[in-house]
């Protein structure tokens, strides 16, 4: 008998705990809220229980809006309006459900994106450019065009651009690749450039001028040879003839030619042959020209 008693309490027990279970994500996301929302809690205990909110965040307006109100509250500590942030973000991958929170949301990221903290800008600028988002690509390019109203760097603010590529981003990479404010900045106009036909030009001076980075020269010969594979060929065959071209450059060029060369045409340029023969004997020549000259011969050597 106290067998069937204890099974049947053992029962209920574990009944009543699967129920408990079950009820307790839904206490949880309110005790959650209710401290999140409260002003007077620390900051560390806000933030934990913000990051509790990710899933639910959608199926309560109030609690919405309130997570809204938080990331827009200036007089919110940074610490709380980015981990709201964060908990807005996380709630967006559940995309069917988020779709009718959506435009609170963007809205809401939208009038913090001039927001004075720099962490939170250039968070939300980096959200509304991945959403294609026309408002922010109008802050960023702005920002390029008068560096006082710059919200995030210009390297940053090109590459937020490069997620959505328009016309107008062209021009004014062009002129930063012309006058650059830092290298970081120049570096990231080219790679933005790099779906630009009409930048070939751009990259093939820059190939050619020796007075640039080798990591700036071989970012050229690499949009080079998506925007105009044949002018690559052509100035990769004139470097590797140059002698005073850097070895580095050199095996760039020969890398290029070897794997995307028109490969009837170099196989017959007797004279591109009889140099990358040479380089292979050369003593000076670096270990890497030497091993790449190798694989191009082993190809075009007739």
């Amino acid at each position: 008998m106290n067998t069937k008693r204890r099974g049947r309490t053992s029962a209920k027990t574990s009944k009543g705990t699967r129920k408990a279970r079950a009820g307790a994500p839904a206490r949880s996301y309110k005790a959650n809220w209710t401290v999140a929302a409260n002003a007077g809690r620390s900051v560390k205990n806000r933030v934990a229980a913000l990051a509790g909110l990710t899933r639910a965040v959608c199926d309560d307006n109030e609690t919405f809006q309130g997570m809204l109100s938080i990331l827009r509250d200036k007089s919110t500590p940074i610490a709380v309006r980015l981990a709201a942030l964060s908990s807005l973000q996380a709630a967006t991958f559940s995309v069917i459900k988020f779709n009718a929170c959506r435009p609170a949301y963007l809205a809401a990221l939208r009038s913090v994106a001039s927001d004075p903290d720099p962490e939170l800008r250039q968070r939300v600028l980096g959200v509304l450019s991945r959403e294609h988002d026309g408002y922010a690509q109008k802050l960023l390019l702005e920002g390029l065009q008068k560096p006082e109203k710059a919200l995030v760097p210009p390297e940053k603010a090109l590459q937020l651009l490069s997620y959505d590529i328009h016309a107008e981003a062209y021009p004014v990479a062009r002129e930063i690749v012309r006058k650059p404010p830092n290298a970081a900045a120049k570096r990231e106009a080219l790679r933005l450039l790099a779906a630009d036909a009409a930048s070939a030009p751009v990259f093939e001076k820059i190939l050619r001028d020796k007075s640039e980075s080798a990591e700036i020269r071989q970012l050229s010969a690499s949009a080079l040879l998506s925007l105009a594979p044949a002018k690559l060929q052509a100035h990769a065959r004139a470097m590797v003839l140059d002698k005073s071209e850097s070895d580095e450059l050199k095996s760039t060029s020969l890398t290029a030619l070897t794997h995307f060369g028109e490969e009837k045409a170099v196989a017959q340029d007797n004279a591109l042959q009889k140099t990358v023969g040479l380089l292979i004997g050369k003593a000076a020549a670096s270990a890497i020209l030497k091993r790449v000259a190798k694989s191009f011969l082993a190809k075009y050597r007739r």
